[in-house]
């Protein structure tokens, strides 16, 4: 048995697609990665909240309160009161009936998909789209039909193929976290409406940085009332753990009685939801932090595609630099990291053969100035390597 794992391991390493786990302290713009200090470009920290002392006290705050642990799941003892609060402002937030606060991104997707869609559903999902999503439509046991990546007219013929009485659940990811485009919300909500299906974004990566308040990009683009499942974590923009859904009162009922990672798990852990609720609070009020974001973000972006790089379609704050082969990828990865950034090489199978990248991502508390110095290592690698004349 352990010959047959040590042989699949080393396939892997001569794919260049074996993956190590390196150690890192500090979230902030730097942080210290396996003893080297780097500009952090590769976290998810967008906002740059996850080291700010009002959530850190908000949290120590919490278990003085009501202890280091949840004991239970939230169906037998591990309901803090600190949940009502949270899902009450979540909700006020996203300006739905109520919401729900699960343990992850994950754990969200896996959970929903698997208890609405059941074996008589149909489930259509971006080929992009998260592998969460991906996993929770296969465990539903429903027929999955995934769409080309953003191909609305793709969507339309798997729908009109599809008999009209079955449940139809269309999924996607609002950013997607690998290239950095967005969804077409608009034309999903046309087709969603045509075609009698329930319509599911995952805001993971937009949540804090689109809207008015943070909402996410349904809020921004103004269809955020058509959406009929509002999905997104707490552990990106917000910079805390865990994730959300939002949407009627009967969804959220429903999910309580039929969702096995809400049934199923130990609750957070109230220190999470004392840092949660105060994070939801800033997001809202300190605008500024997405301003600087998005002006950082298309300077970065801009700068990219002038030098002759292939950004592919990003036009958010996840800027990828598609190589191709994963070897020179890594290679590239390793050249930044000499040079003091953390930027890391993302290989098949997060995304599709033959595009392995590297995935930058910003945060909201950078400077130009540093990303000018990130820019002048950048070019130097590009060059070196091939990838830029």
């Amino acid at each position: 048995m352990w010959h047959e794992l040590c042989r699949q391991l080393q396939a892997l390493e001569e794919k260049t697609q074996k993956r190590k786990l390196v150690r890192t302290e500090s979230a902030g713009a730097w942080a210290t990665i396996n003893g080297t200090t780097m500009l952090n470009l590769a976290s998810n920290n967008y906002l740059g909240l996850a080291n700010d002392k009002r959530i850190i006290e908000a949290g120590v705050q919490a278990a003085r309160t009501y202890g280091a642990g949840a004991t239970a799941s939230r169906l037998i003892v591990g309901n803090c009161p600190l949940y009502e609060e949270v899902e009450t402002a979540v909700a006020k937030w996203k300006g739905s009936e109520a919401a729900l606060v699960i343990n992850s991104g994950y754990n969200a997707n896996v959970g929903i998909i698997s208890a609405l869609a059941g074996r008589d559903g149909v489930v259509f999902s971006d080929k992009l789209n998260h592998a969460s999503i991906i996993d929770g439509a296969i465990l539903s046991r429903a027929e999955v039909k995934r769409y080309r990546h953003n191909d609305i007219d793709h969507l339309e013929e798997l729908l009109r193929k599809t008999d009209e009485r079955k449940r139809k659940i269309i999924v996607t990811d609002t950013v997607f976290s690998m290239d950095g485009d967005v969804a077409p919300l608009r034309a999903l909500v046309e087709l969603k409406k045509k075609y009698n299906a329930w319509l599911m974004i995952d805001e993971a990566h937009a949540s804090g940085v689109y809207g008015e308040k943070g909402e996410g990009l349904a809020h921004h683009v103004g269809v955020s009332e058509h959406v009929d499942i509002h999905i997104g974590t707490f552990s990106k923009a917000l910079g805390v753990f865990g994730a959300y859904v939002a949407g009627s009162r009967t969804l959220i009922d429903y999910l309580v009685n039929h969702m096995r990672p809400l049934i199923f798990t130990t609750a957070l852990p109230p220190a999470v939801l004392g840092s949660i609720q105060a994070a939801v609070a800033i997001v809202q009020e300190e605008k500024e932090r997405r301003a600087q974001l998005r002006e950082l973000s298309a300077y970065f972006r801009n700068t990219l595609k002038e030098l002759g790089f292939n950004i592919g379609a990003s036009e958010t704050h996840i800027v990828p630099i598609i190589i191709g082969d994963n070897e020179r990828a890594v290679r590239f990865s390793e050249q930044l990291q000499a040079s003091g950034i953390a930027a890391v090489a993302i290989r098949p199978p997060t995304v599709p053969e033959g595009s392995a990248r590297i995935r930058f991502s910003l945060m909201a508390t950078m400077t130009k100035q540093q990303l000018d110095w990130a820019l002048e290592s950048i070019v130097r690698a590009g060059r070196a390597m091939g990838v830029i004349g």
